[in-house]
């Protein structure tokens, strides 16, 4: 979803708008998906049903692990049950409705619910990058200050930033699906997406635009650039602190703590330049929707294998959820 505002820098300059006398009141907008070709209908619904159903089951998992057990209520498994929940919500606000117009061949979504589609990504989109950031903190604090880290990630500290996240990111989403009611639409509303994206809205637009560029620009530079810089700040100084360690043991034992934090860092925010940072000649609706759907499908499946593949504390905690903490996941260690 984070991927739209890096597209859209590249888009403002040139974009153009479609003439006033097509303007009409707009009930419903048509999603075209990833594909319009009858024959691939059904396997693309047993795909994505598929990775949906072992991304929820899989953060479910992980919550519900953490949750029941007190070894790991320290604030590093504090925000990674908040992050998998993010990611299940992130995931649940587009894949469903797209399962749906799958099953029942009707591509409609209506007005209300494309503006309340992209209300929830955008928030729980600009969530999860305010947590990979905070979580890059919490790495920092452990590795450089461990004498400082019961007091500098106490637990008022840690509901304070994730409430402090919650407001960051809930309030210009609010703000952008509130200032996209006023845009004027015009008689076409296909939407060529899965899901309702901001700039495929605004390319349907018939009317002044120029505020919800901004905004996108703005939320682009708080939800992406901004944690981006906080994590790079904080590994650099995770690294200088790592490598100035003696033992080559003691050097490994303090980076593997945020080893599946780097992963998925890496993978994230990897997979956004990789495909964004493009010339804007090669820009393509295919393109776009590869990129949607692997980091609003793809990576919330893969966080929960992340950071428990090579977890022991973890891997322990899902065995105990189970009943059979000395054999359950065995497999993993393999």
């Amino acid at each position: 979803m984070e991927g739209f505002y890096l597209r859209r820098s590249h888009e403002l300059q040139g974009m153009g708008k479609p003439g006033r006398v097509n303007q009409t009141t707009v009930s419903d907008f048509l999603l075209l998906g990833l594909s319009q070709r009858p024959e691939e209908q059904p396997l693309l619904f047993g795909i994505f049903l598929g990775m949906y159903l072992v991304t929820m089951v899989g953060n479910l998992l992980i919550i519900l692990a953490i949750s029941s057990d007190p070894h790991l209520h320290t604030p590093m498994y504090f925000f990674l049950a908040n992050l998998s929940l993010t990611d299940a919500c992130f995931t649940s606000a587009s894949i469903p409705k797209m399962l749906a117009n799958i099953h029942t061949q009707n591509q409609i979504i209506s007005y209300s619910g494309c503006l309340a589609q992209l209300y929830f990504l955008l928030m729980f989109g600009g969530l999860d990058n305010c947590l990979l950031a905070v979580m890059a903190y919490d790495r920092y604090v452990a590795i450089c200050q461990p004498l400082h880290y019961s007091t500098s990630m106490s637990p008022q500290l840690c509901a304070l930033m994730l409430g402090v996240c919650w407001v960051l990111t809930n309030c210009p989403a609010l703000m952008h699906t509130l200032l996209l009611t006023r845009v004027a639409f015009c008689a076409q509303k296909a939407i060529r997406h899965f899901y309702c994206d901001p700039s495929a809205l605004l390319k349907l637009a018939c009317s002044d635009t120029h505020v919800n560029e901004l905004m996108i620009i703005t939320m682009g530079l708080l939800f992406l650039t901004v944690p981006l810089l906080l994590i790079v700040f904080s590994y650099v100084r995770i690294f200088w602190a790592v490598f100035g360690i003696s033992s080559p043991g003691g050097r490994w034992k303090a980076f593997s703590t945020c080893g599946s934090h780097l992963t998925v860092v890496l993978l994230f925010y990897g997979s956004l330049m990789g495909v964004y940072l493009l010339p804007p000649s090669t820009y393509s609706t295919e393109r776009e929707s590869r990129a949607a759907v692997l980091y609003m499908v793809i990576i919330p499946m893969l966080n929960p294998f992340i950071y428990s593949l090579r977890n022991r504390d973890m891997k322990e905690a899902l065995g105990k959820l189970f009943g059979s903490g000395k054999t359950f996941f065995l497999w993993l260690d393999i």
